[in-house]
């Protein structure tokens, strides 16, 4: 549906280019536009690079391990049907992890991961389960401690204060993810009691 949209804002923009004889508009803006994206993609590259080193860093150094024992009684409580020493928990809180360090590029492959080790326990492989559920409000509604990816973008538009973001960043997903845990919980009860 997305992509629908935005197929329809792009023929709509050329077609009134077109229609006001300013069709070099939208080739200069194309043009523009693409160089942007690859400048911005390069210098993202550092920073993402950067930031998976530290997180690799930090892994190796068991500060990683460490937040995923902190984090170990939250996913027992938000996921009580995954047995304890299941690979999907693992997955679930390096996902959680790199979220909470806004390195959403690097949470992806472990996201992916736990939805496969999630897929091995579903008896309905047709549908999603209520921990699929509640671990895809949680990725996409993550608490963000350093928004690196965001401030990276600002440092690369050459913002006065790319690190401005920080608070309110901290402020917006940590809103964002009692909201995803309250749904969760409201949810999975008349889930439950559908069942029972």
């Amino acid at each position: 549906m997305v992509n629908i949209i935005w197929l329809l804002m792009l023929l709509a923009g050329i077609f009134v280019a077109g229609y006001n004889g300013r069709i070099e508009v939208v080739t200069a803006a194309s043009l523009e536009a693409a160089q942007t994206a690859v400048t911005l993609a390069f210098e993202l590259i550092g920073l993402m690079a950067m930031w998976l080193g530290l997180l690799k860093i930090a892994e190796e150094a068991g500060l990683v391990g460490l937040l995923a024992r902190l984090l170990r009684p939250f996913t027992r409580y938000l996921f009580p049907e995954i047995p304890r020493d299941h690979p999907a928990i693992g997955s679930i809180i390096m996902n959680l992890s790199a979220n909470i360090l806004g390195l959403g590029n690097a949470a992806t492959p472990f996201g992916l991961k736990a939805m496969q080790e999630l897929q091995t326990l579903n008896p309905r492989p047709q549908e999603a389960t209520p921990a699929m559920c509640t671990f895809l409000g949680l990725n996409t509604g993550c608490l963000t401690i350093i928004p690196a990816t965001i401030i990276g973008i600002r440092a690369a538009a050459n913002s006065t204060d790319p690190t401005v973001i920080v608070g309110p960043t901290i402020l917006a997903t940590g809103f964002s993810m009692i909201t995803v845990v309250v749904a969760d919980h409201f949810f999975r009860r008349i889930y439950n009691g559908r069942r029972g």
